[in-house]
């Protein structure tokens, strides 16, 4: 049987699927492409993280949220220093407030 993904995958997944003894068509991105396909990824992973909100799932989108800075050329402590300012300044989420309205004058 043929299956067809078309989507980014882990750096390992050929080769455990190829020591299966399954034919796997690939190919290398180019950074134009990685690009993209990252961006894909990490709809695709929060998709399947708030389908059960397992632990693995947030574990994956956190790998590709790193391959994403890695790729971009950011850095985890600079996101973090970033959070932590914001959180400062305006707060966290922890008191579940939601917002209705706001009238300006």
């Amino acid at each position: 049987m043929l299956y067809t993904y078309n989507k980014l995958i882990r750096d390992k997944n050929v080769e455990i699927m190829e020591k299966l003894g399954h034919k796997v068509e690939y190919e290398i991105l180019n950074d134009e492409r990685y690009n993209e396909e990252l961006d894909k990824k990490l709809k695709e992973e929060v998709n399947e993280y708030l389908a059960d909100y397992s632990v693995e799932e947030m574990a994956d989108v956190m790998e590709v949220i790193y391959a994403m800075l890695d790729y971009r050329g950011m850095k985890m402590e600079d996101v973090e220093k970033v959070r932590i300012e914001k959180r400062n300044r305006k707060g966290a989420f922890k008191n579940k407030v939601f917002l209705k309205t706001v009238e300006e004058n």
